[in-house]
């Protein structure tokens, strides 16, 4: 397989799943009706969350310690969404920040594995642990059933991103392509799972 460096588009991809995240946090607290505390907390445990396990996971330094980037961005977002008005904020905006989300870092999750000399199937685990556990706790501090036991498609489209992107890179194919064709393939099957309401078939015993 070649080898995998995460480059400009790719941090940026990074930063991108970050604040798209630690909106749905904030918008997870603005539904709850918390304080701006709250807000700058949900949107800094939703944004990082599965980034920190994914670099506790591979052994690498965990990226908000040594990048206050990322911190900077989450409170900023947080504070974005507590000071806009309410009617801006439709019912289903949660779901579509947290769809951003989850193909933006499913693709750099896998790529920053890879880049830790990670075997291709551990780094897709790794993809789709970055993708999902921000929302997971999310959901816990929120008090609401977690997105991943629900019916509709969450992590299949996650997988569906770090998959595609990995078997690009195996292809030859250049990583900034690959990292966008990843994440517009994981995007829009969220997309259409929250617009069409797909599902997998659940287990009927």
């Amino acid at each position: 397989m070649a080898e995998v460096h995460v480059g400009f588009l790719l941090q940026w991809l990074d930063l991108l799943g970050v604040a798209v995240f630690a909106a749905s946090g904030a918008l997870a607290a603005a539904h709850k009706q918390q304080t701006v505390v709250t807000f700058a907390f949900f949107a800094l445990v939703t944004g990082v969350g599965g980034g920190t396990v994914r670099d506790l996971l591979i052994d690498a330094p965990v990226f908000w310690v040594h990048d206050s980037n990322y911190l900077a961005a989450c409170l900023v977002t947080a504070l974005l969404v507590w000071i806009t008005p309410k009617k801006i904020w439709s019912p289903k905006a949660l779901d579509w920040f947290d769809a951003a989300g989850l193909s933006a870092y499913a693709v750099f999750g896998v790529a920053k594995s890879l880049s830790f000399g990670i075997d291709p199937l551990p780094a897709i685990m790794m993809g789709v642990f970055t993708a999902c556990v921000g929302g997971i706790i999310r959901d816990v501090l929120a008090n609401e059933p977690s997105i991943v036991i629900r019916p509709e498609l969450y992590v299949t489209a996650a997988a569906l991103a770090a998959v595609l992107f990995a078997v690009l890179v195996m292809l030859g194919v250049d990583e900034p392509a690959a990292a966008v064709l990843a994440a517009v393939a994981g995007f829009v099957l969220r997309g259409l799972a929250i617009v069409r309401q797909w599902h997998l078939p659940a287990y009927r015993g």
